[in-house]
């Protein structure tokens, strides 16, 4: 199995199940992004795996509206990414990004892989779900966010430094040196774990 592959399938069960244990009178509850709600998060889900395609000239599949069916819209763009990932040519695709030249499924891994494991907590938190996130999750991608140099990590930081409405990481939230290693995570990309 390709590691890559692999790590995405996980990530998309564990966002998938959260998706599914929402009930429906909790779409319009807040989420800890900033004016976002329940189905705001999947709906950002859903438009970073439509942007993992543009590479490829592809777009998502016809699905249902995030509207109507939060959960049938995600597992139709997790399908469409998964079958990139599980097609040798399409994943191995070199792109250009906003972090310099990868392939299609390193990128895949870097953004949307991972996105998915840190929003995954923000639906939980918006409707009272566990959300505790795999240790070994936690555990690598700390070591590659506290990694990020300064100057790349205040870019981040920078609202629509990346585009018209995109935000990266918010203000880093202070949280003790002593705090569990996810607590921390989320404090450094400006998640409150409060």
């Amino acid at each position: 199995m390709n590691a890559i592959a692999d790590r995405y399938r996980r990530h998309a069960d564990a966002f998938e199940r959260k998706v599914a244990a929402v009930k429906s009178g909790q779409w319009a509850d807040p989420s800890p992004c900033e004016d976002w709600t329940a189905r705001d998060v999947v709906g950002h889900i859903i438009d970073m795996h439509g942007v993992m395609l543009r590479p490829l000239g592809r777009s998502l599949s016809p699905a249902p509206r995030l509207e109507d069916d939060p959960l049938g819209a995600f597992t139709s763009a997790r399908a469409d990414i998964q079958a990139v990932l599980d097609d040798p040519e399409s994943a191995g695709t070199p792109c250009d990004t906003p972090n310099g030249r990868m392939t299609v499924e390193q990128q895949i891994d870097q953004v949307i892989s991972d996105d998915m494991v840190l929003h995954a907590w923000d639906l939980a938190r918006a409707t009272g779900q566990d959300d505790r996130m795999d240790p070994a999750d936690v555990e690598r991608m700390w070591s590659s966010t506290s990694a990020i140099p300064d100057d790349v990590m205040e870019k981040l930081r920078t609202p629509e430094a990346f585009g018209p409405g995109v935000k990266v990481f918010g203000p880093e939230v202070p949280v003790p040196e002593d705090a569990p290693l996810q607590d921390r995570l989320l404090g450094m990309i400006g998640r409150d774990p409060r």
